[in-house]
């Protein structure tokens, strides 16, 4: 059955009208049963949700473009590592299994929902995050490494979330024989060196707790040693990144207690920025089931030229971080919106340059316009990020929010000038108009 649910409010904003072209591609079908993504062919089932958009975002990979925000940032924390091995073109199709299982998540957890996640079938999904490659890197052999990725997670629409974005992930393992250990001391000294000759005050907590456990099968010793290992290399991350000269006021960096399911101890991190602390990164130290995993995985690893047997890892400890990128971007290049990230307008492109951080300067001068609309719904209600998926099937990135006001959706879209169309875009020199945001009424299938 269907009710009469919903109005819902469109934002539209003007700026120079640009090509299309691109922006909302089909799902190629190449049966009726498949799908063609990122030339391989897949079953579709009833667990198929990826949406046209998404699909045609697959291929994009803004974190390797040198001039992009995204890129300039990428290579800026990998200068910083420069002795980690930096992997940055990992497919993004993964199993279920790779996404959730190896890493220990719950078979209850909500990112494993349709909801959440984007399925291309029961069988195959889209990454929700970097940490769906532990496994199989440290399986190939590596032992402290950076892999940045596209990842994908279906969510609201506004300015600081978007169902496509970055994630950079860091991680390092150690023996646990005596000269591995004596290894992890000597780098926490020079460490420890660096940062207190450096401008930065530092709001630490206890590396094991309680409350934040050391894992079971590790040693307390050890497991200290790392927690502080990863502490230390962060600290000095975040100086790089954030910190000023001898002249500025020091960088005040502050360790929260956090909970992941694929880590233990684990670890937020947050810096004071403008007179605010804003969340950077999440970080601990790696479950032991991932490495022990690790040790029985005989994968392929995309970025190797043959099939790698299994190093034996399962008697080293080590920590991972994972961190993403349009987060950090978004502060150091003063860019308000998230979507000005898959901009291809040269005016935002063109004021950006490889290993250069600047400062954003906004171009559009139109403002705002609203249009309401109203639709049928099913008896059972709609879940936000499937009306979501829909706005922005329909209207690209145009949409600038989505929200519900009461038991009422209200969006905010942003204005191309070009007219709308349910099922397609048309490009037009004309100027947006109120009345031609929208057609009084949109053609619906069936």
């Amino acid at each position: 059955m269907l009710s009469v649910a919903t109005s819902t409010r469109l934002l539209l904003r003007r700026h120079r009208p640009l090509p299309l072209t691109g922006r909302i591609r089909n799902i190629h079908r190449t049966s009726s049963n498949e799908i063609s993504i990122l030339d391989q062919r897949y079953e579709v089932d009833g667990t198929t949700n990826i949406t046209q958009t998404i699909i045609a975002k697959l291929p994009l990979r803004l974190h390797n473009q040198p001039a992009h925000p995204l890129g300039i940032l990428r290579s800026k924390i990998e200068s910083h590592f420069h002795d980690f091995a930096h992997l940055s073109s990992v497919h993004p199709v993964v199993t279920p299994a790779k996404n959730f299982d190896l890493l220990g998540f719950p078979p209850d957890h909500p990112g494993r929902s349709a909801t959440d996640s984007y399925y291309i079938n029961k069988d195959y999904m889209l990454r929700t995050h970097t940490s769906a490659h532990e496994v199989e890197t440290f399986a190939a052999g590596q032992s402290k490494w950076l892999l940045t990725a596209d990842v994908y997670r279906r969510d609201e629409i506004d300015s600081s979330h978007y169902p496509v974005f970055h994630q950079m992930e860091g991680a390092r393992v150690f023996k646990t024989d005596k000269a591995g250990i004596e290894g992890v001391k000597a780098d926490n000294e020079r460490l420890s060196r660096y940062l207190d000759q450096s401008n930065i005050v530092i709001e630490d907590i206890p590396h094991i707790s309680p409350t934040n456990p050391v894992q079971p099968t590790h040693d307390p010793v050890h497991s200290e040693l790392v927690a502080l290992n990863l502490k230390l290399s962060t600290n000095s991350l975040l100086l790089k990144l954030f910190g000023g000269g001898a002249r500025d006021a020091p960088l005040q960096v502050r360790w929260i207690e956090a909970y992941f399911p694929f880590t233990s101890p684990s670890f937020e991190v947050e810096i004071l920025y403008q007179g605010k602390w804003l969340e950077i990164l999440g970080c601990g130290v790696v479950q032991q089931l991932t490495l022990d995993n690790a040790g029985k995985y005989l994968c392929y690893f995309p970025l190797f030229a043959q099939p790698h047997p299994s190093p034996g890892i399962s008697d080293n400890i080590g920590w991972a971080f994972g961190l993403g990128l349009e987060r950090i971007a978004m502060i150091l290049f003063s860019i308000p919106d998230i979507r000005l990230f898959w901009s291809t307008d040269p005016r935002f492109l063109s004021q950006f340059s490889e290993n250069k951080i600047t400062t954003f300067k906004p171009y559009s001068k139109y403002p705002a316009c609203f249009k309401d609309i109203s639709f049928w719904v099913p008896e059972g209600g709609v879940h936000e990020n499937d009306f979501c998926d829909l706005v922005r099937d329909v209207a690209g990135d145009l949409a600038e929010d989505v929200k519900i006001v009461g038991d009422r959706w209200s969006c905010r879209f942003l204005s191309l000038t070009s007219p709308i169309a349910v099922d397609r875009f048309l490009h037009s020199s004309q100027d947006r108009s109120q009345e031609r945001v929208l057609p009084d009424k949109l053609p619906v299938d069936g």
